[in-house]
């Protein structure tokens, strides 16, 4: 895959196209005293834009379905890539809390899942991003010289780096990993396999916490949402869900 993945690489014709997308995000509203800072029901698709990627022919499919009063996003694969950014940043520091429900009907199978650590691995059936915004305050010399580069490039800076919560269709021997598309974009297994296939799981994580241990280092400050369900390197097909995601402190 040649996606979002590349979230710390702006090389390749995704990462160019994922920059101008994260960068031109609305600022974060402001957040009340109780409750979660952003809470994302899935009444609709409003709060989401696409990213399609020119090179790949077949785009996974978003919609919402409804199941009485409940909502909830249902994304459909079949060898295809395509995902959703959510139009809001927010400060991890502030909120670095993020709780969401999903759900899978099937994962892949064969060889390839089984090549986490290759490109021609790096399909799941769903993950969540977070998209790290680049700092020129805390950048040294050579990242300025070299993200200036890529904004003369792109018209805008390219995303620093970025956490991927996945749904693995295999049982990895490790929770996280290098993407290997990206040294700057971890890979953080929170599902693994089947056992729970057809099920809604409820997820919690503290993403700054997360970032500190995958990358050593304290993350920037403003990050962004994104959701991708993709399946174009192993030709397969898949279905998952998302009930809500929640962003708080």
């Amino acid at each position: 895959m040649r996606n979002l993945r590349k979230a710390g690489s702006f090389c390749g014709q995704r990462g160019g196209i994922l920059a101008v997308l994260i960068m031109l995000l609305a600022l974060p509203l402001p957040a009340t005293e109780h409750g979660p800072h952003i809470r994302e029901e899935f009444d609709d698709l409003r709060n989401w834009k696409p990213l399609l990627f020119p090179k790949i022919p077949n785009y996974t499919l978003y919609s919402v379905e409804s199941d009485g009063a409940s909502h909830y996003l249902k994304a459909e694969s079949s060898a295809s890539s395509s995902g959703l950014i959510f139009a809001e940043q927010f400060d991890v520091y502030r909120y670095p809390k993020i709780r969401w429900r999903w759900k899978v009907d099937n994962v892949y199978t064969g060889k390839q899942v089984n090549k986490a650590r290759a490109k021609e691995g790096d399909d799941y059936p769903i993950r969540i991003y977070i998209i790290f915004r680049y700092d020129p305050e805390r950048a040294d010399p050579l990242q300025r010289l070299t993200y200036a580069a890529a904004k003369h490039r792109y018209g805008e800076y390219p995303p620093h780096s970025a956490l991927n919560y996945v749904w693995a269709s295999n049982l990895s021997f490790e929770s996280t990993m290098t993407n290997p598309y990206s040294p700057r974009s971890k890979m953080i297994f929170l599902q693994m396999g089947d056992e729970h296939r057809g099920r809604w799981i409820e997820e919690s994580v503290n993403v700054l916490a997360d970032y500190r241990r995958a990358f050593g280092e304290n993350p920037p400050a403003t990050a962004g949402l994104a959701i991708m369900n993709d399946s174009d390197d192993t030709g397969q097909s898949s279905v998952s869900y998302i009930e809500f995601i929640e962003i708080y402190r």
